[in-house]
């Protein structure tokens, strides 16, 4: 299977290279790789133009900056393998953790993955408290309306059939994608697998970006695609 990943970007000079390096010399025989730079301030962009773009398939860079959810639409579209797969472009989510991630997905048993920080006995670097639990909050009340059983809906790594995430029509624009992908994929009733994986998260002077008001968002996300889905 061709696994095409999706690298959103925003302002990350310092990782950049270093993942898209990574991802590369991960164990996939059959890769695709799309960075989608989401009009980066911070040099990120001469970056990618001198270093990266030999070592992808395909730069998209977006005019203004729209977040997230809308980098990863334009990467969801210009995607041809059968799998997709969603890497964050700092360092906290590590390429090694990729077989485990599609096994699920290569050997049959699922539509998509959800790469758990929570699960298992990979290293997991120790930070924030209070994020650590509002991440488990959010999670449990997606479960209750979705009644998936996970235990970390918030997860930057997740890894789709193509037909599957394709089909599904992205409205959040930030960093709500996740509570509403999950929604989503939910309703679908395709089969979703969880799989533990390694964390070095960053703290905010390493770059950090996430706070309070995307936590906000997240729960407006629950609320919304749950209760009062888009009828299509």
């Amino acid at each position: 299977m061709k696994v095409s990943i999706v690298i959103p970007c925003y302002n990350e000079k310092a990782t950049i290279e270093k993942i898209v390096k990574a991802v590369c010399s991960a164990p996939l025989e059959n890769r695709e790789i799309i960075v989608v730079d989401d009009c980066s301030q911070d040099g990120t962009q001469a970056v990618l133009k001198k270093s990266v773009s030999t070592l992808v398939d395909r730069i998209i860079y977006h005019p203004v900056n729209r977040g997230k959810g809308a980098a990863l639409r334009s990467a969801f579209a210009a995607a041809t393998g059968d799998i997709i797969l969603v890497q964050d472009a700092d360092l906290e989510y590590s390429p090694d953790d990729y077989p485990v991630l599609l096994e699920p997905i290569v050997s049959g048993k699922a539509d998509a993955v959800f790469g758990s920080r929570f699960m298992g006995g990979r290293p997991h670097r120790v930070l924030f408290f209070w994020h650590m639990v509002g991440n488990k909050f959010l999670t449990l009340l997606s479960n209750m309306f979705t009644n998936v059983n996970l235990t970390d809906m918030e997860t930057g790594y997740k890894a789709f059939k193509a037909p599957i995430i394709k089909s599904i029509q992205i409205e959040e624009d930030r960093f709500g994608f996740e509570p509403e992908i999950t929604a989503k994929l939910a309703r679908t009733g395709c089969r979703i697998y969880e799989v533990g994986i390694s964390y070095s998260g960053r703290t905010y002077a390493e770059g950090k970006k996430i706070n309070w008001k995307d936590g906000v968002r997240a729960i407006y996300a629950i609320f919304k695609y749950n209760l009062w889905p888009r009828r299509t």
